[in-house]
């Protein structure tokens, strides 16, 4: 599961990963407005239900001994498509240091090789409409914006 390309391992998360992770997650406006990384305890718990799981991926980027990134990719089995499976890409971080630097193209491309490797016939992912570079960013790897989305908070 690792990739050495350019000195840049990818590799499943750790605890010890939590705090870079957390920091990943809450370095942006919608981020800092949901995260707390003051209090690693509620990340601690979803890891390890995360990793108990094997359809779950949460992986991290390391370049130089430091986290630089961190992705999560969902296998779902499926009925429809003729009982195929799709796989989900969500919570992409890169550090604000690595942006432009290939290595959000280089994840997404290992999110997308692991999806073949698990038979996914479908990647799929949804990003908050206020992310247009990351639509941009998104489309230039060839995914299409092809379906609305809904959430609805509990």
């Amino acid at each position: 599961m690792t990739d050495t390309t350019a000195g840049l391992l990818i590799r499943p998360a750790t605890e010890a990963d939590l705090p870079e992770i957390v920091a990943l997650l809450a370095d942006d406006p919608l981020g800092a407005t949901r995260e707390s990384p003051d209090d690693l305890a509620p990340y601690v718990t979803a890891l390890k239900r995360l990793t108990d799981d094997p359809h779950q991926h949460v992986v991290v980027a390391v370049r130089a001994g430091r986290v630089v990134g961190t992705l999560q990719l969902t296998i779902v089995p499926g009925l429809s498509r003729m009982g195929s499976t799709r796989s989900i890409i969500e919570g992409v971080r890169v550090h604000a240091g690595e942006r432009g630097s290939g290595l959000g193209t280089r994840f997404v491309e290992w999110a997308i090789e692991r999806s073949r490797a698990e038979n996914c016939r479908l990647v799929q992912l949804t990003s908050d409409v206020t992310r247009t570079d990351a639509h941009r960013f998104y489309e230039r790897l060839g995914f299409t914006a092809s379906h609305v989305g809904f959430k609805l908070q509990l």
